[in-house]
């Protein structure tokens, strides 16, 4: 778990995991934590992946990579070692250049192991001439493909094959939604339908993507309310990636799942437990859908997030079908239809949830399964919605 302190900034995090792996090698020698290499190389792979948005993500760009040569090289590796070939030569690319401009580490051995990751990489990606270029030492392997080759891709710029539009909504690229789209989106006081318990409270509702509809409902909850749910919680995150809370636990857990219902409109009778969940550096959730069909089980009909916490940068959750992105509000809750009115799944809720690129992230989740809604969220008239 890297959370907040020391391991919240994502290349503070890769020396600390450096420092565990390394430095404390002679300490985890006489400890049994078989695990504990496949560990780190995960969170290794993580962080990696999160310090990428640093080099390339504008927000973010108040970060200054200044690590050393040595350092920059071995990112690269885990990213080669990964088959991320393109990720790879910018990061060997990085550490060239620190190379040349400090003339730290200016060995020929180094040098010429570094091109040879680089041209290797290039060569991977497709961008022969590059890989050419960088090899120095032995040009036949190449030579032979030059003849052969038509079209050079630019290892500079990602490109929509080496990113999908998920990785372009958690770097904060805006999509398909037209200005003129955007301004018939509204906010407003909402209680639930008429609900009584909301007439006098009505919650903030905020209209993010219209079709399909998927709302944010803020300042639900209050500030005692959400430490009393993470306080509840930390003992089982602590070994595990999550916990499951159910309303008999604590009096805010039966508050939370009511709240739910009285804004959704639905029953919670076959909604499952709160599931509490909390993300370090590097956490994220990739794109999946929620629905499922199992035997004597209907299908997960609505997810609402809530969130736990503010995040200092990423968390976001994200549409990749459609382009819709939700930043992490603590308080607030995401709520979207994982099914169509006729049960069947809705292809546009595909969504994940963002890396974590700097703090941490808690969110508590209430399933709602399709059983028991029949009355509640009615069949149309069509058979297609």
């Amino acid at each position: 778990q890297i959370g907040d302190g020391e391991g919240s900034e994502p290349l503070t995090a890769y020396q600390l995991m450096q420092r565990l792996r390394v430095e404390w090698a002679t300490i985890m020698k006489f400890t049994k934590k078989s695990l504990f290499q496949s560990e780190i190389f995960y969170l290794l792979n993580l962080v990696l992946y999160i310090t990428f948005f640093l080099l390339y993500y504008s927000p973010l760009s108040l970060y200054k990579i200044s690590y050393c040569s040595s350092t920059l090289f071995k990112l690269g590796k885990v990213a080669y070692s990964h088959e991320s070939y393109q990720h790879a030569f910018l990061w060997f690319f990085k550490s060239l250049q620190k190379l040349q401009a400090t003339k730290e580490e200016n060995s020929d051995t180094y040098k010429k192991l570094l091109l040879e990751y680089l041209s290797s990489s290039a060569y991977e990606f497709g961008h022969v001439p590059l890989a050419v270029y960088c090899a120095r030492l032995d040009l036949t392997v190449y030579k032979g493909k030059l003849s052969q080759h038509t079209k050079t891709p630019d290892i500079f710029t990602l490109s929509e094959t080496s990113t999908s539009t998920y990785e372009a909504l958690c770097r904060g690229e805006e999509l398909n939604m037209k200005s003129r789209r955007r301004r018939q989106l509204s906010c407003r006081y909402s209680t639930g339908g008429g609900n009584p318990r909301l007439m006098y409270a009505p919650v903030k509702e905020e209209e993010v993507w219209d079709d399909p509809p998927i709302m944010t409902y803020h300042d639900v909850f209050s500030e005692a309310e959400i430490e009393q749910l993470k306080n509840l919680s930390r003992p089982g995150v602590s070994t595990a990636l999550h916990v499951w809370l159910k309303d008999e636990d604590a009096p805010v857990v039966s508050s939370v799942s009511q709240r739910l219902s009285d804004i959704t409109g639905l029953g919670m009778e076959s909604a499952e437990s709160l599931q509490v969940l909390n993300y370090g550096v590097g956490g994220h959730f990739s794109p999946h859908y929620d629905t499922v069909v199992r035997k004597n089980l209907k299908s997960i009909m609505f997810p609402s997030p809530l969130q736990l916490s503010d995040v200092s940068y990423g968390g976001s959750t994200v549409f990749p079908e459609i382009g819709a992105s939700v930043k992490p509000q603590k308080g607030s809750v995401v709520m979207w239809y994982n099914l169509l009115r006729n049960g069947q799944g809705d292809w546009r809720s595909l969504h994940g949830g963002c890396p974590v690129y700097q703090g941490s992230k808690w969110v508590a989740v209430k399933w709602v399964h399709e059983r028991g809604q029949e009355f509640r969220r009615q069949c149309s008239l069509s058979e297609t919605e």
